[in-house]
């Protein structure tokens, strides 16, 4: 079977900002497609998505804190930086944007994982452990930071996960349970059982915990406002003005190491 690549953007923008070179006001974006070649390289795919962020709707309306801790800023340009590694991937590269506007990344890219399944090889790029959850037989899930594939559990990820919460996304556990306990409670549905209706609010919280962190499904309605953005061929001299023009010399500079970024997004060739 071929080989379908999707790209958590989100999870890749933030990537680029904090890891790699420091390339001043374009450092982001520097990062960002320096570091795509090798994904795309070391996958060969037939077709690459890249997916964006939407609003996690759902989610706030079961916790409205959900999130709430994180803290942002624009001190190093890069929400300007992060619109125009978008408009670059959409004017030159043969990659598909795509995005919903009251769905998270997460959930798009895994609806597109369980899409294509059944007829194709399916790796996800993201850092993000919650897509452990949907790893199978042929969808792959591969850390770009570790530089590995990540590996599923014998126990219910989603279960265990609700049990001992997670604080990166302000999802409150509960008390006294750490990753041992709410593995040994997830492996056995009887202490489960007894646990989340030991009080009357171990049980709302509980389903509340799933809700959040499992991936939600889309309706047919949903699924038809899902926004893919204009998918264009590749334009290798667009490309090489954009990086001449943002001085990626290390990218253009030799005619070799050119040759091999740009054949690289030849897809199917």
């Amino acid at each position: 079977m071929s080989n379908i690549l999707i790209l958590d953007g989100y999870n890749l923008f933030y990537r680029a900002r904090y890891s790699g070179m420091n390339r001043g006001e374009y450092s982001t974006i520097f990062n960002f497609f320096r570091g795509l070649r090798p994904l795309v390289e070391k996958f060969s795919p037939e077709k690459i998505y890249c997916v964006l962020e939407g609003m996690p709707k759902k989610r706030l309306e079961i916790l409205k804190e959900y999130k709430a801790q994180r803290t942002y800023h624009n001190k190093d340009n890069f929400s300007e930086q992060r619109k125009e590694i978008i408009r670059i991937l959409e004017q030159y590269f043969p990659i598909q944007l795509i995005k919903h506007d009251d769905f998270e990344c997460d959930d798009i890219a895994a609806y597109l994982a369980k899409k294509y399944e059944d007829t194709h090889n399916v790796t996800i790029v993201s850092s993000d452990t919650d897509f452990i959850q949907i790893i199978s037989e042929n969808i792959a899930v591969y850390n770009p930071v570790k530089k590995d594939y990540m590996e599923k559990p014998e126990y219910n990820y989603v279960v265990w996960k609700a049990l001992r919460g997670d604080a990166s996304d302000n999802i409150p556990g509960f008390k006294g349970i750490g990753d041992k306990r709410a593995k040994a409670l997830t492996e056995n549905k009887y202490s489960l059982i007894e646990f989340v209706n030991s009080k009357p609010e171990n049980l709302e919280k509980f389903k509340n915990n799933l809700e959040l962190i499992k991936f939600h499904d889309l309706t047919e309605e949903e699924e038809e406002t899902i926004r893919r953005y204009k998918l264009n061929d590749l334009d290798e001299s667009g490309i090489k003005n954009e990086f001449t023009n943002m001085g990626f010399n290390s990218i253009i500079g030799k005619e070799k190491t050119w040759n091999n970024y740009i054949n690289t997004f030849k897809l199917g060739a």
